[in-house]
């Protein structure tokens, strides 16, 4: 098979874009140019998974020619000039391409909870709540009377001094024993996981012993860690004090493969797919480990081999992924998991760079689509402990729906798509500098006004935004009930572009990349389906359990996207039900907070597992129920204005 070139000049994302020097590398016919990018160490973003849907690995090739199997989103303009999607075309043939600067996170990440805000459980005693303890031991030192070997000599000083009856040793610890003993005088602080949930009588397992004037000095770390399909979030936890120390975020490394879960599953099927969004969210783990550790002012400094265990909640997907499980049979029908309630593993057999032998406790889901992440979520917003009747909501690429008390729990989740994360729509971003974050527009003269996430020009707009200026387009009559643009009216704003009828919202001139931002009727279309699946799920959970949604008495909203979310312009286009403001709530991020909880306190573990078998799952794609109800929420607010009191009668204001 015949071999070709292929020089890569990647752009510097800075003013001017000046050029890296360039890379070449050697690949036979028919490989990709995402392949060959793989191959030449230069990142090609892949946000739908190299389906060729998104048009975001867009490259331009400036010397010789590629085949290109699909043109999505590219213009008869653009493929003249040479661009391609990196992830449709195929090389047959010596090219250079110039590689522009891909989009990168520049927002600072943080939890809803500051550090300050994190309260320990007022009932919280380490020796008693939680799995993880510290036992000091005073041992006999051999003598030619006394020949008992090293691991039976601890096993008995445990016994005697600590009652616990027997213990499961690591390899790594019984090659080290002899000398760690006799390096410790022998007297030592043994560290152990008291519990493992999948066997609850097997006997505790050590995870390490240090000399006992080092274990003094030495705080017993933990990690909470929530692993979002946008999201990474990890608390460093002291767990002899239950304070919080640090905390760190930032995007899962798996987005450039994929922005949602389908998308990664779909690259899983790839060669080599599965092991690069393995590695890719380990890495950001992993750095997070790193960073969180570096914030704590400690002497001696505090490194992740200090942490003994992690707690990780994250959707069903994400733990597959994470873990090496396939995860193709969670987006075929019937649309089951290998695993929801995943078993206790060493860091060392996960990957995760914490004590080799410290505990991995992933938490447990309900179902494909209804993960670790929501039963976190139940537990810490409390939704199983309430007597009122209580909707919650994670809002993401996969909105995921609790309804219930502390009698009853019934869930569901819905594809709501990528839109509210700015894919699928054509100057969405995400909520990075320079994105639009909020909207407002004159009635009168249908001028926009916005914020700019970090200040300064804009370059497109994140989901935050684009909920606020669907909403504004619609109030001020640009954008009918149906989604269509307002052709009738006659101002410069509202044009026929290149993706058909379109509202310019900045002008190219004052954009930071001197193209015109526009919002497209295909740009409607795709928010009014996101939105139509949330409103719909929640709508058939209601009515499976006969509960109206007037009736629900606070609405609980968890997940990062949703502490941006305005109240009022997500109940103007629909996405959230007409309910009075002061039922809404806020809680940010309730997943990993719900890690936290579970890290400190084995009885809030055992609620957890609790709470995820007392959820009733109800698949929406089991009947044409959701169907319908989709059908009707593809409208601003909704075919049925009646649902929607407050946005009919400011409709009506309008009107007279």
């Amino acid at each position: 098979m015949a071999e070709h070139q292929v020089t890569f000049t990647t752009l510097e994302d800075s003013p001017g874009g000046q050029p890296a020097p360039p890379t070449t590398v050697s690949v036979p016919t028919g490989s990709l140019l995402t392949e060959a990018a793989k191959l030449a160490g230069v990142e090609v973003n892949q946000p739908c998974g190299a389906q060729g849907r998104c048009g975001r690995c867009t490259l331009q090739i400036t010397e010789g020619d590629i085949r290109r199997r699909s043109t999505v989103r590219l213009s008869p303009s653009d493929i003249a000039e040479g661009y391609a999607l990196a992830c449709q075309s195929i090389i047959e043939g010596d090219v250079s391409v110039i590689v522009p600067p891909q989009e990168k996170i520049e927002r600072l990440l943080t939890t809803e909870r500051t550090v300050a805000e994190v309260v320990v459980p007022a009932t919280y005693e380490p020796q008693q709540d939680q799995t993880i303890q510290k036992v000091t031991l005073h041992l006999t030192p051999p003598d030619m009377s006394d020949q008992t070997d090293d691991w039976s000599r601890l096993k008995t000083a445990l016994r005697k001094q600590a009652g616990i009856q027997d213990a499961l040793p690591p390899l790594r610890l019984l090659r080290n024993i002899g000398p760690q003993l006799r390096e410790a005088d022998w007297h030592v602080t043994a560290v152990l996981d008291t519990t493992t949930w999948d066997c609850p009588d097997c006997p505790p397992r050590i995870i390490d012993i240090l000399p006992a004037s080092v274990a003094e000095t030495k705080p017993l770390l933990g990690a909470a860690i929530d692993i979002g399909t946008t999201t990474v979030t990890l608390w460093l936890v002291n767990l002899d004090s239950g304070k919080v120390l640090s905390q760190a975020a930032e995007y899962n490394g798996q987005i450039s493969r994929g922005e949602d879960v389908i998308s990664r599953i779909i690259f899983t099927g790839k060669d080599g797919g599965a092991e690069e969004l393995k590695t890719l969210v380990l890495e950001t783990v992993n750095t997070l480990l790193e960073r969180a550790c570096k914030r704590v002012k400690a002497d001696p400094p505090i490194s992740p081999q200090d942490v003994v265990k992690a707690t990780i909640a994250g959707n069903s997907t994400m733990l597959h992924l994470l873990l090496g499980i396939p995860a193709e049979s969670i987006r075929l029908m019937p649309f089951i998991t290998s695993v929801n309630q995943v078993p206790t593993y060493t860091a060392g057999e996960v990957g995760l760079n914490i004590h080799p032998d410290g505990s991995v406790d992933c938490l447990p889901g309900v179902a494909s689509y209804v993960g670790a992440d929501i039963s976190a979520g139940v537990l810490s917003s409390g939704v199983d402990e309430t007597d009122q009747i209580t909707l919650f909501i994670d809002v993401g690429t996969n909105g995921e729906i609790v309804l219930g008390s502390r009698e009853w729990l019934v869930t569901c989740a819905c594809s709501a798509g990528p839109a509210f994360e700015g894919a699928g729509v054509r100057d969405g971003m995400r909520a990075t500098k320079g994105a639009i974050e909020e909207m407002w527009i004159n009635s009168d003269t249908y001028e926009p006004s916005f914020r700019v996430i970090g200040g300064g020009k804009p370059r497109g707009i994140c989901g935050s935004g684009l909920i606020s200026l669907l909403a504004e387009t619609f109030i001020t009559g640009i954008v009918d009930k149906g989604g269509n643009i307002n052709t009738a009216l006659d101002i410069p704003r509202v044009r026929k572009g290149e993706h058909g009828w379109e509202y310019v919202v900045v002008w190219a001139e004052e954009s930071s990349h001197g193209q015109d931002i526009t919002f497209t009727h295909v740009d409607v279309d795709n928010l009014l389906r996101a939105k139509a699946a949330i409103y719909a799920g929640f709508t058939v959970l209601a009515e499976s359990v006969g509960i109206p949604l007037d009736l629900v008495e606070q609405v609980l909203i968890g997940g990062s996207f949703g502490k941006y979310i305005n109240v009022e312009k997500a109940i103007e286009i629909g996405l959230l039900p007409d309910l009075p403001w002061d039922r809404y709530e806020f809680l940010g991020n309730t997943s990993v907070h719900g890690a936290y909880l579970t890290l400190l306190d084995r009885n809030a573990r055992q609620q957890i597992r609790d709470i995820a078998s007392r959820m009733t799952y109800i698949e929406l794609s089991a009947d044409n129920t959701f169907y319908n109800a989709f059908m009707s929420a593809l409208f601003l607010p909704h075919t049925d204005l009646s649902r929607f009191p407050s946005v009919e009668s400011i409709l009506t204001k309008k009107k007279t």
